[in-house]
C-alpha cells in the first residue's frame, strides 16, 4: 500500500469527531492517534486533531518521544 499524501485540507477531515479517526501532523509525518486514551474525541491538552501540531509538540512535556509508538499514516503535502 502505497504512503497517503494529506493536504492540510485532506488532514483536517481527521479530527476524531463524529466517527472520523484521529490524525496529527509532526514535521511532515502523519501519524494516526485514534486509540490513544489521551486524544479522546480528537483533543488532547488544548490540541486539537486534524492539524499540523510541529510547534506545539516543540512545546509538549515529552517532547516528539511519543511519537515513535504511533502509527505512521502518511505525510503532509
Amino acid at each position: 500500500m502505497a504512503e497517503k499524501t494529506f493536504t492540510l485540507e485532506e488532514l483536517s477531515q481527521f479530527n476524531g469527531q463524529d466517527g472520523h479517526k484521529a490524525y496529527v501532523a509532526v514535521e511532515g509525518v502523519v501519524y494516526d492517534v485514534t486509540g490513544v486514551g489521551a486524544w479522546q474525541a480528537g483533543k488532547h491538552h488544548g490540541n486539537t486533531a486534524g492539524h499540523d501540531l510541529t510547534d506545539a509538540i516543540a512545546q509538549a512535556p515529552h517532547g516528539k518521544a511519543v511519537l515513535g509508538s504511533l502509527p505512521i499514516v502518511g505525510k503532509l503535502a
